[in-house]
This record gives C-alpha cells, structure tokens and sequence, in this order.
C-alpha cells in the first residue's frame, strides 16, 4: 500500500509551467529502473521499494502559439535527487528560495549534495512547443 501512495504523490507532484497566457498540456510518468540482459531497463513503476532508481518524466504541448516558460518540480522527500538527463535545469536546496547549478550552490560552507535538492525548474523557449525533461532519483 505504501508504495502505491509512493507512487501516486509522485506522479502528482507539484508541476507546474508558468507560462503567460499559453496553454500547456503536462503528462507526468515515473520508471522504475529493472536488471534486464545485463544492462538496465526503464518499465513503468507499479510497485516502490526503498533503494529502487527511478526516471520522472515530465512532457508537455503547447495550444497555441508558444511563449517562453518556466516547468518546475518539487521533488518529494520520499526520493533522493541524482541527476537530471540535461545541463539546462536549475535546482534548489532551499525549497525554491535560491536557484542555480548545483555545482554552484553551498549549504553553510560545503558545496550542496545532489540529495539535498528539494525543487528543479528548466526554462524553455519559446520555439518549444512540446518537449521533455527528466531526472532520475533514488527512492528513500
């Protein structure tokens, strides 16, 4: 039961685009990371476990002529930020007060640690109409 409310407030975690007067259709998934020939295969995640890698995926299309915007996700303190698939996004360590690279950010006098990121945005362009970004996560 635990991993299937895991599940469901992954998937309705706080996304949201702030796009100024353009409609946006966002489609949220998560994968599970499964040991397959091998190597590693994503499959749509029906159960969670502590320690499961996960892939969130976030898609969008634009209605009508596009606008730059910001796509932003709060990561749920069930999950441990590893990485996101792009060099463009932004985090946050302070539950969205301060933004920038992690690479960039200090927590005190230490530079912050990819767990500790609470929130990511990326900005896009306005030429895309519909796109995708994604982060992987492990689950605590």
């Amino acid at each position: 039961m635990r991993s299937i409310l895991l599940i469901a407030s992954i998937l309705f975690l706080g996304t949201a685009a702030a796009a100024t007067g353009t409609a946006l259709s966002i489609q949220r998934s998560v994968f599970v990371e499964t040991a397959q020939g091998g190597g590693v295969a994503l499959e749509p995640a029906t159960t969670l476990s502590p320690g499961d890698r996960v892939v969130l995926v976030m898609q969008w299309e634009g209605r009508r002529p596009a606008r730059p915007f910001t796509l932003a996700s709060r990561i749920p303190e069930t999950l441990s930020y590893q990485r996101a698939a792009d060099d463009e996004v932004e985090v946050s360590v302070e539950g969205g007060r301060r933004w920038g690279r992690l690479s960039e950010l200090r927590r005190g006098q230490r530079a912050a640690q990819p767990e500790e990121v609470t929130h990511l945005r990326w900005r896009v362009g306005a030429s895309d109409r519909s796109g995708m970004r994604s982060f992987s996560a492990v689950v605590r």
